[in-house]
């Protein structure tokens, strides 16, 4: 503890890829739940012609990378969990261990989403930040407080 507030440690690569692969599924729940309410309108507004869309996969991609854009963005910029953090017991902060806000969020969502591999360098930097971490100056840690003001100082 110092200065009162308990020491973070940050996440390493295992704790951060679960979480990621947590969310990567929260996402494709969420955009199968879209689909399926689609499915289910057309359904409900033509049944003597229905039949289920066919995919595209540009439409799919784009839908994927907005949901994901927004999920990321929003989640980090109000709490600093995603689901998957929240699961592992890990928060992402500013490097003062502040909440980030919308617009580094948004930059942190992009580059993840964009250039996933930065997640690699966690298990190289002697601090556990990944790529997007260094560029963005945040970094994950281990912090399982549930109140929404536990980040600040």
């Amino acid at each position: 503890m110092t200065h009162g507030v308990p020491e973070r440690r940050p996440a390493g690569i295992v704790t951060r890829g679960v979480a990621a692969a947590l969310d990567l599924g929260v996402v494709l729940t969420l955009l199968g739940g879209i689909y399926l309410s689609l499915v289910f309108l057309r359904l409900l507004l033509s049944p003597q012609s229905f039949s289920f869309p066919e995919p595209r996969v540009l439409a799919s991609i784009s839908a994927w990378f907005a949901m994901s854009f927004a999920y990321l963005t929003g989640c980090w910029a109000t709490t600093g969990r995603t689901v998957g953090s929240l699961a592992m017991g890990v928060r992402l902060t500013t490097r003062t261990h502040l909440r980030v806000g919308w617009m580094r969020a948004a930059l942190r969502a992009g580059a993840c989403i964009f250039f996933p591999v930065g997640l690699i360098w966690v298990a190289i930097d002697p601090r556990r930040r990944s790529v997007q971490d260094i560029l963005l100056r945040t970094e994950v840690v281990y912090d399982w407080r549930q109140d929404l003001d536990a980040v600040t100082v």
